[in-house]
């Protein structure tokens, strides 16, 4: 039995996507387009609030608009096996710990550039320093990711 249709406002509220992402993922063809009332209001079925939910949550834990794509497909198409679903989330999993180990990094160098603070008035500053200085060994491209 469907449910009656339901306004992007709603849609936005059941699943907590912002109005304006909703629309984007329209645009970029992750969600169809939904059907319209005579007055040219959007509306939306329970097919594409369960699909809006699958994207929301997968936006949730990392997964890029690519890879979200790529899950849409196989379900889209029907002819999917649990492996090809297990690989592509072990590879963004590898993605995620990856990240994890820059972020540790990141984080060992900000304990050691602030540990040289005092804390003092003084104009000069140790993180500054650090900061400016490109030649410093905690903050040489090694150590920390560079963000696009």
């Amino acid at each position: 039995m469907r449910a009656a249709h339901i306004t992007i406002g709603e849609l936005s509220k059941r699943t907590g996507v912002n109005i304006e992402t909703v629309r984007y993922y329209e645009r970029i063809g992750l969600m169809p387009d939904p059907l319209r009332t005579r007055g040219g209001h959007r509306v939306f079925d329970d097919e594409q609030v369960k699909r809006l939910t699958f994207i929301a949550r997968s936006r949730r834990l990392g997964f890029s608009l690519k890879e979200i794509r790529t899950l849409m497909s196989l379900v889209d198409q029907g002819n999917y096996s649990c492996d090809e679903v297990s690989a592509l989330t072990l590879r963004h999993l590898d993605k995620v710990r990856a990240k994890i180990a820059d972020l540790q990094r990141l984080a060992k160098t900000l304990e050691q550039i602030s540990a040289k603070c005092d804390g003092g008035t003084a104009p000069e500053c140790p993180i500054f320093d650090a900061l400016y200085d490109a030649a410093h060994p905690t903050l040489s491209h090694a150590a920390l990711p560079l963000r696009p």
